[in-house]
């Protein structure tokens, strides 16, 4: 994963940044917008801008928790080979509170999500987008296609139950989303 953080010198925002950035473990590139004119006209006094795979992900304010979800996306979905528990309980809830983003835990089984588009091609073209994250992470969550949605449920088929790739596989749909 990639972070860049445009910033400038004596900006208490961009010190807020830095610090959250430091605090889920992030080390970003840091680039200051007064060494470029075109950066400078850009962005002006509009920092700190955090961008994570090219794409502007924060502006002006964040904490180490709203970046906690692109950790998790940061991660590689680890295949389960069996015999290990499923997640419970706390582990569960703070997962749950670290990718955010208004995934539901069903039973303690499964990930939901729906997304919503204006209309069946833009759904078509992000249910494409998840299936490609899932033949890369080795991990294929279930994904309903409908006009102006995608609905998605994810869950650890071998132990029939949730693992933190799971949640790492949730946090990647969840960058790969448009934005809102």
């Amino acid at each position: 994963m990639e972070v860049t953080l445009y910033t400038r010198r004596e900006c208490p925002l961009c010190d807020e940044a830095k610090a959250a950035l430091r605090g889920a473990g992030l080390t970003p590139n840091e680039v200051d917008i007064d060494r470029d004119p075109d950066l400078r006209r850009r962005y002006t006094d509009d920092v700190p801008v955090i961008m994570i795979d090219g794409k502007e992900a924060f502006r002006h304010r964040v904490t180490a928790e709203q970046l906690a979800p692109f950790v998790l996306a940061g991660e590689k979905c680890v295949p389960c080979r069996g015999g290990v528990p499923s997640l419970k309980g706390k582990d569960l809830s703070d997962l749950a509170r670290d990718l955010g983003g208004g995934w539901q835990i069903v039973k303690e089984h499964h990930l939901e999500k729906e997304f919503r588009f204006p209309d069946f091609e833009q759904a078509l073209a992000f249910t494409n987008k998840v299936g490609a994250i899932a033949e890369e992470q080795g991990h294929h969550p279930d994904i309903f296609l409908a006009w102006g949605k995608v609905r998605v449920t994810i869950w650890t088929h071998k132990i029939d139950g949730l693992t933190r790739s799971d949640f790492v596989l949730a946090a990647k749909i969840d960058v790969a989303a448009p934005s809102s």
